[in-house]
């Protein structure tokens, strides 16, 4: 029990409802929707299956003459019904279902109803469908293999994060609680999420909201990291698991695929748990031949991904750059610097993250006074992770000056991982098509912890997640940047001359194409331009295109940034800047920021480049439209999305020590 997130709080008994079923003469055990899309209709084949009762209410293979009828509604009330003839359900004139960003999410009714020979009703079964396509393109590509999400043709690039249980303990859950956590999350531009194979299976309204959200859905089974001893009782117990939730989910629009466990064929395979020989035949009999040919069983149509990461299964390299999905931890386990991203091209990430810091009102949740350092007993309770605090003092120490005090820690460590997962994305989202996922770990917390999680237990957003809003917009500006932080990270290291220079990079997750200009300017520490230029861009729909690398090398690193936005029919469609050195190297100007609450906006101004601007409102459970951005001198308004505020503070970068 437990995780390097979550306390050790064993769940027992039961906590999802019984139920007792009875039926007069037979009921309806299950229905199967098969779905074939050509030349712009959809056919949709319904298989019944029925429990047939005899006068003890036992199954049995009784005569009697039964009728099934299925009728199907589309979104504006129109009803379909099947052809006498052959059973099908013609719809003509399709409204797809499509993901959160690439379409709406359109969801057609069912209803399937069972009457005796007199017509008398007996059962009933009413579900949600989505008319779609949905599997994995493993197309073959320059670089190896395709590893990308295609939803009716349309190949996806995966913005998202990875699920765990919401709540150390389960009774706490709720349909209102999951539905703004995911509304949440595509509030900051995912459009995917996986649940992870070492909690449990969500409940229905999970996946309803997943539906209606538009969020692809990524299924683990529930195996991780462990071994597994296969006996005959074994394999008959996960069968009826399997079969039980293929059943369960496989009609909801949102299902993207099923993943056998979490990472076990890498674990297996490095013998990280110590296999015996016959655990480490036995893996692939279960994840490879069992649970496969189940889902191929139960669900024919979704597509089966044997682990994550993997490269296909049956221990065939699950580690390939340029195959299938990728769990990368170089960064924050490895403890190397954010530039590593830059090393590789993964054809899909699953996992990766950074930890930081709830904010202080979270912490104070769970803390006195006295326990408000990093190290007292009561917070590294609530840091599962043994060896974690260290490595946010390490990155620490790589990137920002010695905090002033506790809550300019807890700032600083939220500044980390937004960085850290920004400079990833950014990274993957410049070679569309080589890679096609970032799924961060993690989304939620499951009590009050430091942790990856980008939304904290009580829904309060991290950094992080304000940064997701941004770098997984449909449209993002980039730069790769040279400088101090990728050629001399340290200070003490022989000077030579160094290369300063910056590529722009423009991507359009979009299905229109992107006419528009790009405006950079080089300024000093006031926000003063030195340099400045702007260049017209023509990206096509689902592409991105890079701009012309500029040379700053005759400048001090210490004391320029780059400020640049794409800007399309008059409205700036993505701003960023970029530094070249550590910011604990930057002569940073006093940005003076100043604010003011007008109704639900706030406007902030800055007398110099602000960096990383936080907004401190007295309401900790208020959500804005931005925060934790960077500023040029001048005003920028913040909207009030939720939640009422009366007072907010500022601080940037500037202040912390």
């Amino acid at each position: 029990f437990g995780w390097d997130w979550g306390p050790r709080i064993p769940d027992m008994g039961i906590w999802r409802p019984v139920s007792l079923v009875w039926g007069n003469k037979a009921r309806i055990e299950d229905v199967l929707m098969l779905q074939t899309h050509e030349n712009g209709v959809v056919y949709l084949d319904p298989e019944v299956t029925l429990d047939v009762f005899d006068n003890e209410g036992c199954t049995c293979g009784s005569g009697e003459d039964y009728s099934i009828e299925v009728f199907v509604t589309d979104p504006k009330g129109n009803q379909y019904l099947q052809d006498e003839a052959t059973g099908t359900i013609v719809i003509e004139e399709p409204m797809l279902w499509m993901p959160h960003g690439y379409g709406e999410q359109r969801l057609y009714q069912v209803l399937v109803e069972l009457c005796d020979g007199e017509g008398n009703l007996l059962d009933s079964r009413e579900f949600r469908i989505g008319l779609r396509t949905m599997t994995m393109n493993r197309d073959k590509n320059e670089w190896g293999e395709n590893f990308c999400h295609e939803v009716n043709g349309q190949k996806v690039f995966a913005m998202g994060a990875d699920y765990i249980p919401e709540d150390c303990i389960l009774s706490r859950t709720n349909a209102a609680r999951t539905r703004k956590l995911l509304e949440d999350a595509v509030l900051a531009n995912h459009n995917c999420i996986r649940v992870w194979g070492g909690g449990y299976y969500p409940e229905d309204w999970f996946y309803d909201a997943c539906d209606e959200l538009g969020l692809i859905v990524w299924q683990d089974f529930m195996f991780a990291c462990a071994n597994y001893e296969l006996t005959e009782h074994f394999e008959e117990n996960i069968s009826e698991e399997i079969i039980g939730q293929i059943k369960r989910l496989r009609h909801h629009a949102s299902l993207g695929l099923w993943c056998g466990n979490n990472e076990m064929e890498t674990q297996t395979l490095d013998r990280c748990w110590k296999p015996s020989q016959k655990q480490f035949i036995d893996y692939c009999k279960i994840f490879d031949y069992i649970i496969p040919k189940l889902v191929k069983e139960y669900d024919p149509q979704a597509f089966y991904w044997p682990s994550s990461p993997s490269s296909g299964g049956n221990y065939d390299n699950p580690w390939d750059e340029a195959r299938g999905d990728m769990h990368y931890w170089d960064v924050w386990h490895g403890e190397k610097p954010f530039t590593d991203y830059r090393k590789y091209h993964f054809a899909y990430l699953s996992e990766f993250g950074f930890q930081a810091f709830p904010c202080l009102a979270t912490v104070e949740s769970f803390t006195e006074a006295e326990d408000r350092n990093i190290f007292s007993r009561v917070m590294e309770m609530h840091q599962r992770n043994r060896m974690a605090n260290g490595k946010i003092l390490k990155y620490l120490s790589d990137t920002y000056r010695y905090p002033k005090d506790f809550d300019h820690l807890l700032y600083a460590s939220q500044m980390l991982q937004e960085e850290a997962i920004r400079y990833g994305v950014e990274h993957f989202r410049r070679h569309r098509g080589r890679c096609m996922g970032t799924v961060v770990w993690q989304l939620n917390d499951n009590w009050p912890v430091a942790s990856w999680a980008s939304i904290d237990y009580y829904g309060r957003w991290k950094a992080l997640h304000y940064g997701e809003k941004r770098f997984f917009a449909p449209i993002l500006i980039s730069c790769e940047e040279e400088g101090e932080i990728t050629q001399r990270p340290s200070c003490v290291q022989e000077p030579g001359p160094l290369a300063i220079s910056a590529k722009l990079h423009v991507a359009n997750e979009t299905g229109e194409e992107l006419e528009g200009k790009v405006i950079w300017s080089l300024r000093n520490m006031k926000g003063e331009i030195l340099e400045e230029g702007t260049e017209e861009v023509l990206v096509s729909a689902y592409d991105g295109v890079w701009l012309s690398k500029m040379d700053f090398s005759t400048y001090n690193p210490l004391e320029i940034y780059l400020s640049y936005e794409v800007v399309s029919e008059g409205e700036v469609k993505s701003f960023g800047t970029t530094i070249f050195a550590a910011p604990k190297h930057m002569k940073f100007a006093d940005p003076k920021l100043t604010v003011a609450v007008n109704g639900d906006e706030i406007t902030i101004n800055a007398a110099a480049f602000a960096k990383n601007v936080e907004l401190q409102t007295d309401n900790p459970d208020a959500l804005l439209s931005d925060n934790f951005f960077d500023m040029n001198p001048g005003t920028k308004v913040v909207k009030i999305v939720r939640g009422e505020v009366k007072e907010v503070k500022a601080r940037s970068i500037f202040d912390i020590g």
